[in-house]
């Protein structure tokens, strides 16, 4: 049974006959699907079928051609899979709260269950959804180990804080999945066949070049998370923050799209034979820094504006908004990367080639934007624009809390006053030729 506490009800009612639903959206996936675990329980609790909906928005956050294709290729799969379980995939084109009332009065839905997502558009597609519905609406934490309202009651200030909270509650909710159950009773009618190229021609997306290097969906996500596991976790500690070698997961995007579970990640984790070291660095930043992120996004209404940044932080970055910046280069030079930094124009590259920037960079990469834009606001404006484009793990609460953190001071502290950053913590060029070889990162990025 799916522990109580991963669970709020987002719409009270009773539930009438009918059958259940899952809105897939954050956790793309079949396997380790606590919200579609919840929906089966429901759906087999009363006796009904069990359907899972998906539902496609032409514009989502400057999401382009990239991601929404991998996200289509991991949803074939999904619905290939659920079908497998005798669970009917459904895929709806158009707005939530207009889409979802009519697939609702359709089949009769009696109950929806949702996947919980801290970005202020879902909770509005959610509240929407809300008021044109009477039926009950359950959320389930399906993302993170410990859901995101058991964790904190309050935006967390650091991991120095949030830690001591995760480890408390990790022994109840780190717990192994019970497996989704082939569905006992059918839908009543056979479903629509989806079209999935009419659901390409659908999109209002800006067209960027798909990636190959990674493909999409349960499968690759879990031999990628084993693959990890044997050949890289071992060297983690050392290798992690060292973006000329192959040291990182290269999970994230799995974990973006939900196509593989953080709780199943961190089960393998602890159960692999790598020492006590490699697991505890891994576990830190996949539950403690991924959840923190959560957090912030779900307790801070203004995660993506200067608003958002800790007070300390406002007022040292306004205390310096007229400081001389060495350089000054518009969005347009920072997405071609040209600028007179080759460590940055690469670190720029790499994510326009491969929709994936080594999580090292990612910081550099933003603190540098702030030293060469007129404000604080035009560098978190343009990191995000950026990130979200061609990132395949954009529009994601690690992007919001990451560029917060390098421009805003968002979970960090206080550091010596420079000019420009003030106390924002500074990262340098010859800081990163200290800790790993530049010439050869770059000739790698160069490379691809």
């Amino acid at each position: 049974m799916t522990n109580a506490k991963r669970i709020r009800t987002i719409r009270e009612g009773a539930i009438k006959k009918g059958p259940v639903a899952l809105w897939m959206s954050r956790d793309q996936r079949v396997d380790d699907n606590w919200a579609l675990l919840h929906a089966q329980e429901r759906a087999i609790e009363n006796r009904v079928p069990l359907c899972t909906v998906f539902v496609l928005v032409p514009r989502f956050l400057g999401a382009t051609s990239r991601q929404y294709q991998f996200m289509l290729d991991g949803l074939r799969e999904v619905e290939s899979r659920l079908s497998e379980k005798n669970i009917p995939f459904f895929l709806e084109c158009g707005p939530p709260a207009a889409v979802l009332p009519r697939f609702i009065r359709k089949w009769g839905i009696s109950a929806l269950v949702k996947d919980f997502d801290p970005l202020r558009i879902k909770a509005e597609w959610t509240n929407a959804l809300a008021q044109e519905v009477d039926i009950p609406i359950y959320e389930v934490d399906a993302h993170n180990v410990i859901p995101c309202w058991v964790a904190s009651r309050k935006q967390e200030f650091s991991a120095r804080t949030f830690r001591p909270k995760i480890q408390r509650l990790l022994p109840e909710f780190l717990d192994e999945f019970p497996k989704l159950k082939k569905h006992p009773l059918r839908w009543p009618s056979r479903p629509p066949t989806i079209d999935w190229e009419k659901c390409t021609r659908f999109l209002d997306a800006e067209h960027v070049p798909e990636v190959t290097w990674i493909k999409p969906g349960e499968r690759a996500a879990r031999r990628r998370l084993f693959d990890f596991i044997e050949q890289r976790l071992l060297h983690y500690p050392v290798r992690r923050n060292d973006p000329s070698t192959d040291g990182q997961s290269g999970l994230s995007p799995y974990l973006h799209f939900g196509h593989i579970s953080a709780q199943r990640i961190a089960l393998e984790i602890a159960k692999a034979d790598a020492g006590k070291q490699p697991r505890e660095a891994f576990l830190e930043e996949l539950i403690v820094r991924r959840e923190l992120a959560d957090n912030y996004c779900f307790y801070n209404a203004h995660y993506d504006t200067f608003q958002g940044f800790p007070e300390w932080a406002k007022k040292t970055l306004d205390a310096h908004r007229n400081d001389r910046r060495p350089y000054i280069y518009a969005k347009e030079q920072l997405e071609s990367g040209h600028t007179h930094d080759p460590l940055w124009n690469a670190a720029q590259l790499e994510m326009v080639k491969r929709g994936k920037m080594h999580g090292y960079m990612r910081m550099y990469w933003a603190k540098k934007i702030l030293e060469w834009t007129p404000s604080p606001e035009q560098a978190q404006e343009i990191a995000i624009a950026l990130n979200d484009r061609y990132e395949i793990d954009g529009r994601d609460p690690n992007g919001y809390a990451g560029i917060a953190w390098s421009i805003g001071g968002v979970h960090d502290r206080a550091w010596a006053e420079r000019p420009v950053f003030g106390k924002i913590r500074y990262m340098s060029y010859e800081g990163c030729r200290s800790k790993f070889n530049i010439e050869e990162y770059i000739a790698h990025v160069q490379a691809l």
